[in-house]
Order: structure tokens, then C-alpha cells, then sequence
């Protein structure tokens, strides 16, 4: 096929840990009706404490040191979470950061940001993100009021004013921290209306997610063919590539293609990269990613909590042992398949059946062939029309 990917090396696990993702608070202000964190498979945050205290912080801070000592990263990644992160205070997202960094080796960068829903944004707030060298993610599906109908407070009232009051914010007086926005794809909503929508709040990045489904629970809208989301993220491909990518950066196209010319890229939505992520709750348990969360009660669950156990034990967690062997997690059908450097096998929590867990191809399969063929078409220089549809057969 035009672009097919050439071969990646992959380092043996364990794989170091370079994304930190902490939960400084455990509850959100708003309700969104499509969560899977708190409208979902699992309701652990209900045991949990509200906010991560001191204590849990300074163990973390310790910890993400430890590893980094041992390991001697170039880098690693600080991502301050929820919930709604904001409700914990930007004084305390600032001395947390700041621990981290006085306690991490000075040879390794810590790159902080927070990801939040923006409602409770302010500009003084914003000022001490951006004097402690925080940047901010915003959480949004769309610039108008339909696109985010979802994203709606305790209330039922809309999030929408608030939020991109505070997106605005950022793109007029912060936009050195304004980090981007993050999308869940809605395939009912117009696809180049939404995107473009989007760039009304000037974003530098847009990352665009997948709902999080299986196929125990498929997500809304989902076709076997992978006309629903496939082509979601085909038009939204065209109208992105047809501006010369200028407008904004579009994160999951972006490592679509470097993957397509066989660049590595690091994205937990395709490729084979070896998974590198971990989570803090609020008490200092360690977990796997939130997205496992989706599938069933405790899928995220490790046993570990920063006070008893070094981030390397985490490693060798068998849930955190097969996600890192990437090349041969994947169902036997992803294995034979030629997109698979690309393609990865799909998001790990994705994969998930009940009664064969994540040993499967993702519920998305169509979908991905579908946009990775479209792209790899459009890569190679043919007109989009050209592009070859994803096979019409049902995936395992």
C-alpha cells in the first residue's frame, strides 16, 4: 500500500515511566453525560478521598524522583488531573510542581500540565499556571453550545459559557500555556462544522478522542463497517490537509502520518510504542490509565500505593507488562494485518470483551483502517476521492 510503514524498533520492556499523570482532586464540577470515569464500569473514586492531601503529594513528588534518578530520563511528563484539578486550587497545582522539579534531577526536564474543563479559570489563576511554567489543556468537543450539550454541570446547566470564557483566556492573554484543546469525536455532530468551530478558540493543538467503548459496550453510533467514525475522521482529515496544516496541530493525525513514513511516534491511540504511563489517585494508590476504567470495576486496580511501593514495582505489574509488549499484546487477527505499525491494535481499553479481556482487536477496527487508509492515500499524493473504504466485513 502507498506508505505503508516501515519497521519500528522497539525497546524490550519494562519501559521506564515518563508520563505522571497525578489525580490532585477526585471530584468534578461538572456532569458530563458521556463519562466514563464517573458514569461508568467503575466507581472507585466513590471510596476515595475528595483531594489528594499533603502527604499523598509529598510521597508523590518523592517517588517520581526515585524513578527518574534511576532511570535518567531526558525528560518526563507531570500531568495534574481529576476530576476537575482546578477545584484543589492553582496554589497547590504550584507547589506540587514545583516539588517535583526541586526533587527530580536538574538534567531532567519536568513538563507540567494540567487538564482541565476551564469553567473554573481565571486570569489570576492563569497567571500562576504560567509563572510556575504549568500548561493547560482544555477539555471541550466543539466551539459552540451544541457541540458540547454533554458537558453540563450537577445541574443539568450548560458548561459551555464558563469554558470558553476560560479558553478565550488563554488564547488572548496566555497563550504561551495555553497547551490545546481535547475533543471526544461525536459522529453526530457535522464533522468539518465541529473542527472548524474548534479553531474559533485558536488552539496551537486539538487532540481528538475516540469514546471510550468495547465490545461488551460498544460506544454510541458505532457500525461494524467503520462508517461512523471513519468517516468522521476522514473529513476532518481532508479539511485539516487541505489547509496545509496550518491552522493547528491535530495530534492524532499527526502520528498517523509519522507512523505512515515510519517515524517514531507516541500516541496511545496508535503505533507500537511501548506504553509508558501511570496514575497517582487521591489516597496514593498507583494505577494504570483511567481509559481501563471503561471496561470493568477495578481493570485500573494494581494493589500499589506510593507510601508502600517505588514506581518501578509498578513495572512489573502484569497489567502494566502487557500493555508495554506491544508487539505481541495484539489479537492474532491485528498481528496479520499490514497496518498494524500504524494501527497498533487500536487504544488498549478498547480491545476489551468480556470473557476474553483485551486480547482482541479494537472495537474501532473499521474505523482505523478506514482513516489510516484515507490518510496513507492522501500522503501519497492522490486526490481523496481515491481513497480505498475499509473492508465491509465484521471484525473478531
Amino acid at each position: 500500500m502507498s506508505g505503508q510503514a516501515a519497521p519500528q524498533s522497539v525497546p524490550e520492556p519494562p519501559y521506564p515511566f515518563r508520563q505522571f499523570i497525578v489525580k490532585v482532586h477526585g471530584r468534578c464540577n461538572l456532569a458530563c453525560r458521556y463519562c466514563y470515569l464517573y458514569e461508568g464500569q467503575d466507581h472507585g473514586w466513590r471510596t476515595r478521598p475528595a483531594v489528594a492531601s499533603d502527604e499523598v503529594l509529598d510521597r508523590t513528588a518523592t517517588r517520581i524522583a526515585e524513578h527518574a534518578r534511576t532511570h535518567r530520563p531526558a525528560a518526563l511528563s507531570l500531568v495534574l488531573h481529576g476530576g476537575e484539578p482546578l477545584l484543589a486550587g492553582v496554589d497547590t497545582l504550584a507547589r506540587f510542581t514545583d516539588l517535583v522539579r526541586a526533587r527530580t534531577p536538574a538534567d531532567c526536564a519536568v513538563r507540567a500540565t494540567v487538564q482541565t474543563n476551564a469553567t473554573l479559570l481565571t486570569a489570576p489563576g492563569a497567571a500562576t499556571l504560567a509563572r510556575h511554567d504549568i500548561s493547560v489543556g482544555v477539555s471541550l468537543d466543539g466551539g459552540t453550545a451544541a457541540d458540547n450539550a454533554r458537558r453540563v454541570d450537577h445541574a443539568g446547566r450548560p458548561s459551555w459559557p464558563a469554558a470558553t470564557r476560560g479558553a478565550r483566556l488563554l488564547a488572548e492573554r496566555f497563550p504561551r500555556s495555553y497547551a490545546g484543546i481535547l475533543a471526544v469525536v461525536d459522529p453526530a455532530r457535522d464533522p468539518t462544522a465541529t473542527y472548524e468551530s474548534l479553531l474559533t478558540l485558536r488552539p496551537p493543538a486539538v487532540d481528538l478522542l475516540l469514546p471510550h467503548g468495547n465490545w461488551t459496550s460498544p460506544p454510541p453510533h458505532w457500525d461494524p463497517a467503520g462508517k461512523a467514525y471513519g468517516d468522521w475522521l476522514c473529513a476532518v482529515f481532508d479539511r485539516w490537509w487541505d489547509a496545509g496544516r496550518r491552522e493547528t496541530r491535530v495530534r492524532l493525525f499527526e502520528e498517523c502520518l509519522a507512523l505512515l513514513l515510519g517515524l517514531p511516534a507516541a500516541t496511545e491511540s496508535l503505533g507500537l510504542a511501548p506504553f509508558d504511563a501511570v496514575v497517582v489517585e487521591t489516597d496514593g494508590s498507583i494505577e494504570q490509565v483511567d481509559s481501563l476504567k471503561s471496561a470493568y470495576e477495578g481493570a485500573a486496580a494494581t494493589g500499589l500505593d506510593v507510601f508502600r511501593h517505588a514506581f518501578d514495582v509498578a513495572l512489573r505489574h502484569p497489567g502494566v507488562a502487557a500493555r508495554q509488549s506491544a508487539a505481541t499484546a495484539p489479537a492474532a487477527h491485528c498481528r496479520a494485518c499490514p497496518l498494524l505499525k500504524v494501527c497498533g491494535g487500536g487504544h488498549y481499553a478498547h480491545r476489551y470483551r468480556a470473557g476474553s479481556g483485551f486480547r482482541n482487536a479494537s472495537v474501532y477496527c473499521a474505523d482505523l483502517e478506514r482513516f489510516i487508509r484515507h490518510a496513507a492515500v492522501r500522503l501519497a499524493g492522490e486526490p481523496a476521492a481515491a481513497a480505498p473504504a475499509a473492508g465491509e466485513r465484521s471484525t473478531p
